[in-house]
């Protein structure tokens, strides 16, 4: 497992812009579609909501990588 720490401008980040800001998909259509297909869990449970908020605290796991968010 390959952690990645985050830390977001401000209060959230939506999680489709998340992947693609940490490099993890290439755009945000990619991202969207992972998101669609739930190949993406947020704090252990899949999420299918391609703007899901995601704040500090909170932990996304993609492809075999985990975003800490800080």
């Amino acid at each position: 497992m390959n952690e990645i720490p985050f830390t977001p401008a401000g209060e959230f980040i939506e999680l489709f812009k998340l992947l693609k800001a940490t490099g993890l998909c290439d755009s945000g259509g990619l991202a969207k579609y992972a998101i669609a297909n739930s190949q993406v869990k947020v704090d252990g449970q899949i999420e299918t909501r391609k703007a899901c908020k995601i704040r500090q605290g909170q932990r996304v796991e993609f492809s075999g990588h985990t975003i800490l968010v800080r």
